[in-house]
Order: C-alpha cells, then structure tokens, then sequence
C-alpha cells in the first residue's frame, strides 16, 4: 500500500504538508501591509 493514500490529498499535493510548510512560513502578504499601515499611520498624526 503507498504511504500517501493515508493522507488527504488533491492532484498529488499533501495537504497537511503544505499547511504544516505554510504555518512555518512567517508573516502573510496581508499582515505585512497591515503591520506596515499600522506602523506608519501612527507616525503621521
């Protein structure tokens, strides 16, 4: 039996790999422009 039909998966990707890898990861696209509006709208005023 092959090891990867215990795990869920979609077009041959694990997926809880990949979330695993994506947790890992540091900060999102979106957090870092969230940090970075909230660093700078507090400098201006």
């Amino acid at each position: 039996m092959n090891k990867y039909f215990s795990t869920k998966q979609y077009s041959n990707t694990n997926v809880e790999k990949v979330k695993r890898l994506n947790a890992k990861s540091g900060l999102s696209y979106r957090e870092v422009i969230a940090l970075l509006a909230a660093k700078y709208s507090n400098k201006k005023g």
